[in-house]
């Protein structure tokens, strides 16, 4: 799948991936809105509404109300590829959720997923 076309898909479309994710690893949808919350500073009601609208993820991410500076600390491995080495910034931005999502799955604490 090319670069565009990921970037031109609705982000409600892989969201419900990032929630199976989680609840196949008894973690929860709640977490997973916290995770995305705190990555990129849409409140609830927010997040909500963009998956309603069906946004692309390119928009999603270019109308995040604040991405959160902590980010650049997302460090490790996603599909093969670390996650601090991805040049294209809105590659970047959809890697660091992926590994963020990846360290829910594993069971990992959420103040550490967080950054805290």
């Amino acid at each position: 799948m090319t670069k565009h076309r990921i970037y031109s898909m609705a982000f409600a479309s892989v969201y419900p991936a990032y929630v199976a994710k989680a609840e196949k690893k008894d973690r929860t949808k709640a977490e997973v809105d916290e995770i995305i919350r705190w990555l990129t500073g849409y409140t609830q009601k927010g997040l909500e509404a963009e998956i309603k609208k069906k946004t692309d993820i390119e928009t999603f991410f270019a109308k995040a109300p604040k991405l959160n500076p902590m980010r650049d600390l997302i460090k490790g491995v996603v599909c093969g590829v670390r996650v601090e080495e991805v040049e294209e910034p809105l590659m970047r931005e959809i890697r660091y959720l992926d590994k963020l999502i990846d360290e829910l799955a594993k069971g990992k604490a959420m103040e550490k997923i967080l950054r805290q």
